[in-house]
């Protein structure tokens, strides 16, 4: 560039400089007169920005943003106020997690422009729990402290003296900025916000409308929205979205998400007029559209193809396309278990995507059905079902396969749709979406797609969707209990492939709980959810989603199961099937103490049927891991198998090994259990998810004890090994250029030696060991259903062709395959299953249901350990009392296998229990009469037998339970003591009397 040329361009940029000073003046004053008196008290600290926009005002019409503050954890912009901008703006940033947000618009057009103005300013500062719940008391200034509570009393309902600092103090120790530069006024708002959605069910969404009207006219409408543990990246890009999409434009907003120390809690205030004019009231159609549309945001997930192809292009709602997702769900849940490679989920999404007409027709179908306002809606249906099924039929694009595919897929949908009996779809505060099926769908679906399940049917299919996750609560009896399961999945194809399989093990898991579940009242249940986490990187960000699925599928359930007059309670829940249904759930894998407290807590409230009974393993309850009750029953099992091979393992040398850590709750009590009364175990092998010790000279005892119930396999020392032993670290990794490599430790004569192994090592040993290490007694106690399955069962067999154990006792859940099973017994191995060996924790969980019903909290907690002491006692008594009959008819038949005789017995115990469950249901005043009460006395802990006042209680008892234990107590007797006649109403009493006196 020439000399003169670099003059020319200095003087130009002197004269513009010269000139934009007055310009800012003139917009500074612009400013003053044209935005809101609260965007200079918010920003009185960020002056250099101001200075930015009154400097280039004017340059809006030429840059899409205007940056006015790029820092670490503060962005601030400006552009021009189109319609979808804001949506814009906030797609862009859909990555960054916004810890505080505002958004305002000028009155009129920037000077010289078409469009108003529109800044937005970004706060990127999330405080985590470990933070605030670690933090003190909050510092904030007196002054600010007594404005707001001065503030807050202007507020209807009002904020508890007690709640008042509370909350204030959170808000203080996330954002001190926002409570420090807003008025008084607004920051009250936000604490009674705030406590609006603590004290109800974490979500609340309220509007008041304003005097405030914009230029046009236009009255301005206060939107007040707050929900706890909200999506992390996304969530505000997708409620401006819903605002836009019901075409209400946002002039101002404040939105901030905060921690409480256990999880974070989204406030927003939004500024919104109508665009059509008019007002936003509470009692408009529009509102209670916006409110159902803001409820949904924490249902409907943006990552999936019908977000922007129906929701953002306006062929669905936003509650419509969750509902399109719930189908996906389903029809990829259901199909896929059994044909995997034909219905990928992605195909299933494209067969939705690529037919929108038959979508949206299946949709309103669905609604047709369940619309609690919809007059006349049972002919209505009839006549969209018929229409909607005739077009099913003529599908037809030409393409015969691909037809074919879809036809199934659409069949399904309407299967689903004609087969659920209930579904919360019409509740607006729902927090995921909950249907009571009736099973006989599976008999539409046909044995193409059901072969593969065990082929009993259950009594009722219940399935749950919500925005990161979905899965079943299948039950085969109408009283029934069984834990509640959670699957973590951190990749896409880890989610694809859980899924793929989630329906079958949720209901070969309830199958299993139901032939379990025979010494007890209630039928077998099991609830298995799958969550997708791909996003996650560390602890609480997953405890966060755990949490937030678990509490939005609980409330989903409470949604359809709390009834009145056998009835859903809540009117918008349309009720096909209209009676009380006593479902009882239990902790399992991933569900945490302050979880199980929550749920009992929510039943209570929300009032159903169980109360705290719905949920067992509380503080007022047994808790499984601290008493070892389910271990109770897998150690009584192994210790007759063992002594039927001719070992006395309280006083005889014998050595164990295990799948399931020191920290679990079955392995690990196991352990202690064995520790404690066989002076001479060796615990040859411990694998878990963290790792796997292995020791063919037994793992030393103190250590192992040292780490029992408080830590995993990688705590345990290396130093404590004998010489030839070894640790696999599984949370021990590093990389070396390309690869990843895992820890392993050996102890050697020289000591203790490190080196690192690529995952093909790692992978090849770690699968292998349960196979190959030697050991008298195997305890899978942990680990994934079927890992020995029909293509790996020939690896039990070690080098001479013997078993590498001789018992196997089951203490996890359908560890082996049935297939397995048949094989290793052909080999010679005691296989305990499941259902037998592991029975006691949902035994000590249906006790706990027991006391639930008949003692208050104070009355169970003043006698906690005498009660617990008679559950482990009779859970000693129902483990033995099975193990010794599976060993009696096997010696009188030994042409059966050990688990045939286990499913004989379970099937013999339930059928009595069927007959007899009928029998009395019939006749509900017998139970309370002779010698029916007897019985009935029986089943109960002799806590509560002994004592007249609990005794007494047993007529509050619903009917159906008390005929459910009486049920209970006589087939489990029939079968373990024998001696009933064939004439059944006849010999009945007479039978009690002799059993029962």
């Amino acid at each position: 560039m020439s000399p003169d040329a670099g003059l020319r361009l200095d003087r130009g940029i002197l004269r513009i400089l010269q000139s934009s000073n007055s310009v800012a003046r003139e917009n500074l004053a612009w400013l003053h007169e044209n935005m809101a008196p609260i965007f200079f008290a918010t920003m009185r600290e960020e002056p250099e920005a101001v200075a930015i926009l009154c400097q280039h005002l004017g340059d809006l019409d030429r840059n899409l943003h205007l940056v006015l503050a790029d820092r670490e954890k503060t962005l601030m912009l400006a552009r021009q106020d189109v319609p979808g901008s804001v949506f814009e703006t906030l797609q862009l940033l859909s990555r960054r997690e916004i810890s505080y947000a505002e958004i305002a618009h000028s009155h009129s057009p920037v000077p010289g422009g078409k469009h108003d103005l529109e800044f937005l300013r970004f706060e990127f500062d999330h405080k985590t729990d470990a933070e605030i719940a670690s933090a003190g008391p909050a510092d904030v200034p007196a002054g600010i402290r007594r404005g707001i509570h001065a503030a807050l009393n202007a507020f209807s309902p009002p904020v508890p003296a007690k709640e008042r600092e509370k909350l204030l103090r959170l808000l203080w120790l996330n954002n001190p900025g926002y409570v420090r530069l807003s008025p008084s006024e607004r920051v009250a708002r936000i604490v009674w916000l705030f406590h609006q959605a603590r004290s109800g069910a974490g979500i609340y969404v309220d509007v008041q409308d304003l005097e405030v009207t914009d230029r046009e006219g236009r009255r301005e409408s206060r939107v007040l929205f707050a929900v706890g543990n909200p999506p992390h990246r996304d969530h505000l890009a997708q409620l401006v979205e819903v605002f836009h999409r019901l075409d209400l434009g946002v002039r101002r907003s404040y939105t901030l998400t905060i921690s409480t120390g256990a999880h974070p809690y989204f406030l927003g205030t939004f500024y919104v007029v109508r665009r059509e004019g008019g007002t936003l009231g509470k009692d408009s159609d529009l509102f209670r559209r916006l409110r159902r549309e803001l409820y949904n945001t924490q249902i409907l997930t943006t990552g999936i193809e019908t977000y922007p192809q129906f929701v953002l292009n306006r062929v669905l709602t936003g509650e419509e396309a969750s509902l399109v997702n719930a189908f996906i769900g389903f029809c990829h849940t259901n199909l896929a278990h059994n044909q995997p490679h034909r219905f990928t989920l992605e195909d299933v999404i494209r067969a939705f995507i690529s037919q929108p007409e038959m979508t949206l027709r299946l949709t309103r179908l669905f609604e047709l059905r369940f619309d609690p306002e919809i007059p006349d809606r049972e002919p209505a249906y009839r006549k969209a079902l018929e229409e909607t099924r005739r077009e099913v039929e003529e599908y037809n694009t030409g393409h015969k396969q691909l037809d074919d595919f879809r036809r199934t897929i659409f069949r399904t949908t309407l299967s689903f749709i004609g087969r659920t009996l209930k579904t919360n779809f019409f509740v607006p505060e729902k927090h995921a979406l909950s249907f009571r099926l009736d099973p006989a769908y599976l008999a539409d679906l046909g044995p193409e797609f059901t072969s593969d399940l065990p082929p009993d049917r259950p009594f009722r299919v219940t399935y749950f969707f919500g925005r990161n996750g979905l899965g079943f609560h299948i039950g085969f009896s109408d009283i029934a209990r069984g834990g509640w399961r959670t699957i973590f999945t951190k990749t896409r194809d880890d989610y694809v492939t859980v899924a793929n399989t989630l329906f079958r093990e949720n209901y070969v898991l309830a199958h299993t709980q139901h032939l379990k579940n025979k010494d007890i009242y209630e039928g077998g249940s099991k609830m298995v959810v799958v969550i997708i986490a791909p996003d996650l990187q560390t602890t609480e960000r997953m405890n966060q989603r755990l949490y937030k699925v678990q509490y939005a599928f609980i409330n989903a359930f409470l949604d359809i199961f709390v009834t009145e007059g056998g009835k859903a309670k809540d009117p918008r829940v349309v009720d096909y099937y209209g009676e009380d249904e006593p479902i009882e759930l239990g902790p399992d894998e991933n569900m945490h103490d302050s979880m199980i407290e929550t749920i009992a807590e929510i039943s209570v409230r929300r009032g159903y049927l169980l109360g705290i009974g719905i949920m067992s393993s509380k503080t007022v309850g047994i808790n499984h891991k601290e008493y070892g009750v389910t271990s109770t029953g897998v150690v009584k099992f192994a210790e007759i198998a063992m002594r039927e091979s001719g070992i006395d393992i309280r006083k005889d040398a014998f050595s164990v090994k295990f799948t399931g850590g020191p920290n679990g709750d079955v392995a690990g009590n196991a352990m202690r259990i064995l520790l404690a009364k066989c002076p001479r175990v060796e615990i040859r092998l411990v694998l878990d998810g963290t790792g796997v010790v292995c020791d063919r000279k037994g793992l030393d005892r103190g250590e192992l004890s040292r780490i029992l119930l408080s830590g995993d396999v990688d705590a345990f020392r290396p130093e404590k090994l004998h010489v030839g032993a070894f640790l696999l670290y599984r949370s021990q990794r590093r990389t070396e250029g390309l690869r990843e490599l895992y820890r392993r430790v050996d102890r050697t004569e020289g000591g203790v030696a490190q080196t690192w192994v690529t995952v093909d090592e790692f992978y090849k040993e770690f699968d292998g060991l349960l196979f190959t290490v030697p050991a008298d007694l195997f305890i899978p106690a942990g680990g994934r259903p079927e890992t020995i399955d029909r293509e790996n069962w020939r690896r039990f067999s070690g080098e001479d062709g013997k078993p590498t154990a001789r018992v196997i006792v089951e203490g996890a859940n359908s560890f082996i395959t049935p297939e397995a099973r048949t094989e290793l017994q052909k080999q010679g191995v005691v296989v305990l299953r499941d259902a037998s060996a592991n029975k006691c924790g949902v035994i000590s969980s249906s006790y706990e249901i027991i006391a639930n019903l008949l003692m208050t909290e104070k009355e169970f907690l003043a006698n906690k350990e005498e009660y617990v002491a008679d559950v482990l006692a009779i859970l000693e008594r129902r483990a033995g009392d099975e193990a010794e009959l599976i060993f009696r008819r096997k010696r009188e038949n030994p042409a059966l296998s050990y688990t045939g005789i286990s499913d004989a017995i379970s099937v013999e115990i339930n059928r009595h229990y069927a007959r007899l469950f009928d029998y009395f249901q019939a006749r509900p005043e017998l139970p309370l009469a002779a010698p029916y009460r007897k019985a009935l006395l029986a089943h109960l802990p002799r806590f509560l037998r002994e004592r007249a006042k609990y005794r007494r209680r047993l007529s509050k008892l619903p009917v159906k339970y008390r005929s459910a234990i009486l049920a209970s107590e006589i087939a489990s007797t029939i079968v373990y003591r024998g001696g009933f006649e064939t004439n059944f109403e006849a010999d009945l009493k007479n039978y009690l009397g002799k059993m029962f006196d």
